[in-house]
């Protein structure tokens, strides 16, 4: 399943960067993340694993551990997802006049493949309104 969402931010790419990438303060924008918390001492760059207590239909289900796969600041972030659901989420930010455009990218998969591939066609609308909101609250606290 994939699902995506952009919005510009009116602030910079550098800024907007440092935003995002303050792992902690995540769960204030983003509306699935009942927690973050980083998992060891490196907390940025490729290998950064973060722990993200998620909410499946605002019900905290599980703890999901997620890790940087690239890290190109300001850029562009790839964390691959690690545990029950799998799959990838990619931010892409690009300067734009007033501010930075920011696309964010979900395309993720559980394990068992036909029940799983329902499953997450069925969530797809609640994801994408989770992620639309995320960003316009992300917007919002800026």
């Amino acid at each position: 399943m994939r699902v995506a969402s952009e919005i510009a931010l009116p602030i910079p790419i550098e800024r907007a960067w440092e935003v995002l990438v303050r792992w902690e303060d995540q769960p204030r924008w983003m509306r699935d993340a009942d927690s973050v918390r980083v998992l060891g001492t490196r907390r940025e760059g490729v290998g950064t694993t973060i722990a993200v207590k998620t909410r499946v239909l605002a019900v905290a289900l599980f703890t999901e551990r997620l890790e940087v796969t690239i890290w190109e600041p300001p850029r562009r972030l790839v964390i691959a997802h690690r545990s029950f659901v799998r799959g990838v989420g990619e931010w892409r930010l690009q300067p734009v006049e007033g501010g930075t455009w920011f696309t964010w990218t979900e395309d993720l998969r559980l394990p068992a493949p036909a029940l799983g591939e329902l499953a997450l066609r069925a969530y797809r609308p609640f994801m994408r309104r989770l992620m639309l909101g995320a960003l316009a609250d992300l917007r919002a606290s800026l």
